[in-house]
């Protein structure tokens, strides 16, 4: 049989440098098609701007016409009505009321980072409404996710009469249904995805809930909060409450919460979330905050803060009170205004974060061998779902974190405790979503609890469904998981050389910025670089340093590489040419500044198809 042969021409995407397996098995390929190409030389001419800048803005989908508003995101421009919520005007009617008559208000938060921001975000503004909130941050192990109804009477009995829950609150039908009965008032902010039936309350603000049209379910839990404010402040505006005494709040001061609780939820950076990010960088730069500025000075950040210092250094800390700690103590810190007991809060935070590292590398290191195993020599299998007894039940997010960046597929780490109950996380891929999977499990009786958004989810269960439970959850994302991970591709920026890698350079493409989930930094190449120096560094990371023909050299470090594909390419070829990926960033150490490449990924140039097995 003749095959069939098209006559009309097929415009197929050469891979960037000729590399179509990596050392991380990946086919690189330029973000630019010929039409973005077109659209990044015509940004370039309009708002005379460097070839790399608008190649990098072309490659984030934005139109011509925007370019001024990517470079320079505001607030007062992307900020909607906050009507637009539903519910929000009950919400915001609520909350004002409750500071017109000084009621005893009760706030419930998560107890990660976008919860602590949330709660303090909150608790700011009441205290500056002359309320005194009460807070409650649940026990990550004794209560669990949400609030429950021992903890609800509680605040029902030190004379509660409005609950207002931030970063939870959706699926909590029974313990919100006992507000109600004990005579409490609830609003509900939050921006998890809904069950199928949702808590009788006041207001539910939740721009995910199946009736809202306002496009914000992006937001975390933090910048719903702030859009709430904003409702409010318009509300007690139009009531004649503030006055010289008491002046309206100003809620772009405290944009440090709302950036720091966005980056470390992993909100995808776009629109609204982008302008709260970026401002919120600058007032963090100010250090004028004086828990957050203990908190940067307890983690040793030296230089201006960037997007990813969020999500790496100060995120962790503030969770490290949640996860292993007193849930409370980032809370704490984010309301402290003394200097000196902010100090002592952020070190208490800090030396829990260094006992978290170490809990955590033990359970990792257990569940990795445990996965392997499953997985065995085939690499079969959509979902690593591993579990053991000991494991601290505050670390298995991270772990599950670890485990689905090693084996590129999502995973579960699972904390059995000795009553035979289970409570884990899990951590998704994109194009996978795991929350929707963790509620269908709930619904058909397989867990005892579980929820999250399509990137992470909860989940508790009895031991003996273990082995259903991952059955169930390999079978039900199976089909989804082949696909995200048929496109296993490494998207490039531009190429430069190691002469052209400097602090400019860096500081032209972090004019793009702030970099995050939605917002990927740039991939940069250096091409046919010779690697003269490799050797590992702190806790399995490796520095590494290229140099090109003319003789330039470029430092580098490879994150977590040891004992990786990545890093057994870089260790192996010592002395020898490579293809190089990876972003650039600015290392600031004892006053002095270079440029650093933070490598993703090599390859052999010129050996037919680039490749390292």
């Amino acid at each position: 049989m003749t095959p069939f042969i098209s006559a009309l021409p097929v415009d197929t995407p050469q891979p960037f440098l000729g590399v179509t397996l990596s050392a991380t098995k990946k086919m690189w390929r330029d973000r630019l098609d010929a039409r973005g190409a077109a659209r990044a030389l015509a940004i370039a001419q309009r708002y005379q701007l460097p070839e790399m800048l608008a190649r990098v803005i072309a490659g984030r989908g934005i139109d011509i016409d925007a370019v001024e508003d990517f470079l320079d995101p505001t607030i007062r421009k992307l900020m909607p009505d906050p009507s637009t919520v539903t519910q929000m005007e009950v919400a915001a009617k609520r909350i004002a009321d409750a500071a017109a008559r000084g009621e005893k208000v009760a706030i419930f938060g998560d107890y990660d980072v976008d919860g602590a921001t949330s709660a303090a975000l909150l608790a700011w503004h009441l205290r500056h409404c002359g309320l005194d909130p009460l807070i409650h941050i649940p026990d990550r192990i004794f209560e669990g996710y949400g609030p429950n109804v021992e903890a609800v009477r509680a605040l029902a009995a030190k004379g509660a009469t409005l609950l207002i829950t931030v970063d939870c609150g959706t699926t909590s039908i029974e313990p919100l249904a006992e507000a109600k009965k004990l005579g409490m008032d609830v609003v509900v902010i939050d921006h998890h995805q809904t069950g199928d039936e949702l808590p009788v309350v006041d207001a539910l603000v939740n721009p995910n809930r199946p009736d809202d049209l306002s496009g914000l379910g992006h937001l975390a839990a933090v910048g719903l909060v702030f859009v709430t404010l904003v409702a409010v402040n318009r509300e007690l505006r139009g009531r004649n409450f503030w006055t010289n005494e008491m002046p309206e709040p100003d809620l772009l001061g405290v944009l440090h919460h709302v950036a720091l609780g966005t980056v470390a939820d992993v909100a995808p950076l776009l629109g609204l979330n982008r302008a709260f990010v970026a401002k919120g960088l600058i007032a963090l730069r100010r250090r004028d905050h004086v828990g957050h500025t203990a908190l940067m000075d307890v983690a040793r950040l030296s230089g201006p803060p960037e997007a990813w210092h969020l999500g790496f250094m100060l995120g962790p800390r503030i969770n490290a009170g949640g996860r292993i700690g007193r849930a409370d103590l980032g809370v704490k810190l984010l309301l402290e205004g003394d200097v000196s007991e902010a100090a002592r809060i952020a070190a208490e935070l800090d030396r829990l974060n260094t006992e978290r590292r170490v809990i955590e590398q033990a359970a990792e290191a257990q569940a990795e061998a445990e996965a392997m195993a499953s997985l065995g020599l085939e690499d079969k299998g959509a979902v690593v779902v591993t579990a053991s007894e000991g494991w601290h039940p505050g670390v298995v997010g991270l772990v599950a974190s670890r485990l689905k960046e090693k084996f590129a597929r999502p995973a579960f780490a699972i904390a059995l405790e000795p009553g035979g109950i289970g409570t884990g996380s899990g951590r998704s891929i994109p194009g996978v979503d795991l929350g929707k999977a963790v509620r269908q499990a709930v619904h058909d009786g397989l867990l005892l609890k579980g929820g999250g958004h399509a990137m992470a989810a909860g989940v508790t269960l009895r031991k003996e469904r273990l082995a259903e439970f991952r059955a169930y959850i390999d079978n039900a994302l199976a089909a989804d998981v082949a696909q995200a991970r048929h496109v296993n591709e490494l998207y490039i920026d531009g190429a430069v050389s190691a002469r052209g890698v400097t602090t400019e350079l860096v500081n032209t493409l972090n004019r793009a910025g702030p970099f995050g989930s939605g917002n990927p930094e740039p991939v940069i190449a250096l091409p046919s670089h010779e690697l003269v120096y490799a050797d590992e560094v702190g806790q399995a990371h490796l520095r590494v340093r290229f140099r090109s023909g003319d003789g330039a050299i470029v430092n580098g470090i490879a994150f977590r590489a040891l004992g990786q594909k990545l890093g057994d390419a870089l260790l192996a070829h010592r002395g020898q040419m490579l293809h190089v990926a990876g972003s650039l960033t600015v290392d600031r150490w004892q006053g002095a500044e270079r440029v650093q490449l933070r490598v993703a990924d090599v390859a052999v140039p010129d050996l037919g198809p680039a490749v390292i097995r």
